[in-house]
């Protein structure tokens, strides 16, 4: 619990105690380097975008991004957007082609996400990309956020509210649905677009799909780009947040609730449960959240054809580890 903290003036940097321990920070500059210092210590920490407010965690930080799952309240691990500063940051993380070049010069920034190629070795956790080989970016179009993304670095954030529930335009609205589950939120005031953004993902041949309507007008896009989108209608199909969960799975077969290997397996431990390797040998669930894509991927490059996993309890976030190990252990045509 943060103790009260005495009046403070606008604009005075101080937070103030808000739902039980979660701090709400001025917007302005010492707001954005106690949100960036939140954030650099594995804090999670809402913002706000011209869109909605954010719920950010650093991208390349695993254990953080579990924590924004976690305060969700998030069922399935469904791929998250990457807040960036610039196009420069972005093409760090993402191979761009010309498309994607043309629309990040005509509406970055702004309330338009590019999913693109993650490139090898991109800062990005794997729980943010849920297993894809895709990430979905955007340069949002909000001073603080624009100040707090220079600050901290790329953010992974999907909308600061509890899974379901109403996205959130103004700090109030954060603090009434993430009191206590969060570090803080940086009040920017209202929201002015107010809708989540528009995602779009380029197509290597040219042109571009529309998988998410939001904040940028499909027929802006269109103009730019001198085609129509096409519009994603396969619901098995999913590549960005807002659509239908559907998750990737590793080659291998899956047995679930496994407490040793089996002929031929490999067995993915948790807690007292070792294996081969581990999802969290303590049994911390932030930590086997962060490292389950990571674990799926070593499987299948490894060319593990029998994979056995440890119980994980149906709690927190084992709820959602254990959805995305069901969907990878489901039978396929």
């Amino acid at each position: 619990m943060v103790p009260a903290d005495p009046p403070r003036p606008p604009g005075s940097g101080r937070s103030s105690p808000e739902a039980a321990g979660t701090r709400r920070l001025a917007g302005d500059a010492a707001g954005v380097a106690e949100a960036a210092r939140l954030l650099c210590a594995g804090g999670i920490v809402a913002f706000p975008t011209e869109t909605v407010y954010g719920l950010g965690a650093r991208a390349a930080d695993g254990r953080a991004v579990a924590r924004v799952f976690e305060a969700k309240g998030r069922p399935a691990f469904n791929p998250l957007i990457v807040h960036v500063a610039s196009a420069a940051e972005a093409e760090a993380l993402a191979e761009a082609g010309p498309e994607a070049r043309a629309l990040m010069a005509a509406f970055w920034p702004g309330p338009l996400a590019l999913v693109l190629p993650v490139r090898p070795g991109a800062a990005v956790a794997p729980l943010v990309l849920a297993g894809l080989p895709t990430v979905a970016l955007r340069m949002p179009d909000h001073p603080l956020a624009r100040a707090l993304l220079e600050a901290a670095g790329p953010l992974a954030a999907p909308s600061a509210n509890p899974s379901g529930r109403v996205s959130p335009t103004e700090a109030g609205h954060v603090l009434a649905g993430l009191g206590g589950r969060i570090d803080a939120v940086l009040d920017g005031g209202p929201c002015p677009v107010g809708v989540e953004s528009t995602i779009v993902m380029p197509d290597a041949e040219g042109g571009a799909r529309l998988l998410r309507a939001g904040g940028l007008p499909a027929e802006a896009i269109e103009a730019a780009l001198g085609a129509a989108l096409r519009v994603e209608t396969d619901p098995a199909r999913v590549v960005a947040p807002g659509q239908t969960a559907s998750h990737y799975a590793p080659r291998g077969r899956l047995r679930l609730e496994a407490m040793e290997a089996g002929p031929g397996e490999v067995l993915v431990g948790f807690g007292p449960v070792r294996g081969e390797m581990s999802l969290s040998p303590s049994g911390d669930l932030r930590e086997a959240a962060a490292n389950l894509f990571a674990v799926l991927h070593r499987l299948d490059a490894a060319g593990v054809e029998r994979i056995a996993v440890a119980p994980v309890p149906e709690t927190g976030l084992g709820r959602a580890i254990n959805d995305r190990l069901r969907r990878a252990a489901a039978p396929r045509g």
